[in-house]
């Protein structure tokens, strides 16, 4: 096992059962009410349209709370993800929720090890998940084997300028991050996550990527997709520039002053050739 699994591995199952315990992820909310749904997939509607029927896969799902809401909105859910501790979470979630979600435990450049090939209609990725990953390539070519021919892909992700950024800088922003994929990763050692929480991490350290936009768009067109949508927003739901950003009533945080320097995040669909 490669050091970047291993480490980021540790580190995420570490925040498994923080995440799910805290008021952030508001498991608690899913169980009280059948039709609650995360607020990132609530983001996701207007764009996401009607899913009903469609078999979908939610690759890096962590504790399973947009892919459960993935399957309120009637699709067949399936949810991957490389921690262990995380589908632990996400399985005790589904159940208490009496839904019906395949939860299987790979990275995602071996789902179609645990998954079908060209089984899905739907693959659909989070917000915060690609950094983790060092090969943009290597993701577009599993997305493409997951999805049926007209298959759709839907990712909503933090934009390649915000993870560009040094967060720490609250009077400005200062571009001083790679904006391009790089073979060498960013190497962080931070033992916090991003919920409210009073324990600290034991597994510190993570590694992590960024990819361009162009990049992304690239591979996907590489690997048979043909690009339908893409959205760039000036919002995102963590306050990724403390002390320069402000939060709606979304959850969504927004730059404080003049947002429209910087896009902040976007949504990016494609579809699979040969239907």
């Amino acid at each position: 096992m490669s050091d970047y699994i291993s480490l980021n591995k540790a580190n995420w199952d570490e925040r498994a059962p923080l995440h799910a315990a805290s008021r952030d992820y508001a498991t608690q909310a899913f169980i009280d009410a059948a039709d609650h749904l995360s607020p990132v997939v609530r983001f996701d509607l207007p764009l996401l349209g009607n899913i009903r029927g469609l078999r979908g896969v939610h690759l890096q799902c962590h504790i399973g709370t947009d892919t459960l809401s993935l399957a309120r909105l009637g699709a067949q859910m399936s949810g991957l993800d490389f921690s262990p501790a995380a589908l632990v979470q996400a399985r005790s979630l589904a159940q208490r929720c009496n839904t019906q979600i395949d939860y299987v435990e790979a990275d995602v450049y071996n789902a179609t090890g645990v998954l079908p090939a060209a089984a899905f209609d739907l693959v659909y990725t989070g917000i915060g998940a690609l950094c983790w990953l060092p090969s943009i390539d290597a993701w577009a070519r599993t997305v493409s084997d997951l999805l049926k021919p007209g298959g759709r892909l839907f990712i909503r992700e933090g934009h390649p300028m915000l993870w560009s950024l040094n967060e720490s800088r609250a009077d400005l922003l200062s571009i001083e991050q790679p904006y391009f994929e790089r073979e060498t990763p960013l190497v962080w050692d931070d033992d916090s996550t991003y919920v409210d929480t009073d324990i600290p991490l034991k597994a510190t350290l993570t590694h992590e990527w960024n990819h361009g936009l162009g990049e992304i768009i690239s591979a996907l067109l590489n690997h048979g997709l043909a690009i339908t949508g893409l959205v760039e927003h000036q919002s995102i739901p963590w306050d990724a520039l403390p002390g320069q950003m402000t939060c709606d009533e979304r959850g969504e945080y927004h730059l404080k002053q003049a947002p429209w320097r910087l896009p902040l995040s976007y949504t990016l669909q494609a579809v699979k050739h040969g239907a």
